[in-house]
């Protein structure tokens, strides 16, 4: 259970810059606390990241590999992923079985809703998620996976994703959420 604990712990100090950074002075940052904090904010930035994107560039590529998804598909893949993940660390059906959002959902709206409702579930799952159920053993696919540990998991893709985006962001001349922010706390130019 030890050696569960530690790479639980060590793969949230990689989840994210929000889980790295230290707590305010005089307080303690307990596991779920962290994980919480992480995914909260990539939950803010990746909601602003779609909404920041014109709709006429939902089907942007930045590159001809067939293998890129669209701007748009970079959502569907966060959603998919998020149902599945979190759907597992409550110990519930996948809400979204059966479905590929990928090729199914076509406007901005749609994939802003599949989005929404992906992190509405993991809401969920992070307020369920306790110090004392963090290294609880859960379901995933054919084995299983700390809870904590397959909460992290959710914290890092979806901030790969929102670094990905970001890269679509810049290729068509706009700032991603988190540097905008960054940036106006700074009063420094993006």
């Amino acid at each position: 259970m030890k050696t569960v604990s530690l790479i639980v712990a060590a793969l949230c100090l990689t989840a994210s810059s929000a889980i790295a950074q230290p707590p305010p002075a005089g307080q303690a940052l307990t596991l779920t606390a962290s994980l919480n904090r992480g995914y909260n904010a990539v939950k803010m930035n990746l909601t602003e990241e779609a909404a920041k994107m014109p709709e006429s560039d939902y089907g942007f590529k930045p590159g001809p590999a067939p293998e890129l998804r669209t701007y748009g598909q970079l959502f569907a893949h966060v959603a998919t992923s998020q149902f599945g993940a979190c759907a597992a660390a409550l110990g519930q059906p996948n809400p979204n079985q059966g479905h590929t959002l990928e090729t199914e959902l076509k406007t901005k709206a749609e994939f802003q809703k599949a989005l929404a409702d992906s992190f509405a579930l993991c809401d969920k799952a992070f307020a369920g998620l306790t110090d004392q159920n963090a290294t609880e053993m859960v379901k995933q696919g054919q084995g299983e996976i700390a809870r904590a540990a397959l909460l992290a998991n959710v914290v890092a893709h979806s901030n790969e994703m929102y670094g990905t985006g970001a890269v679509y962001m810049r290729a068509k001349g706009l700032v991603p959420p988190s540097t905008e922010r960054a940036a106006a706390g700074r009063g420094a130019a993006r």
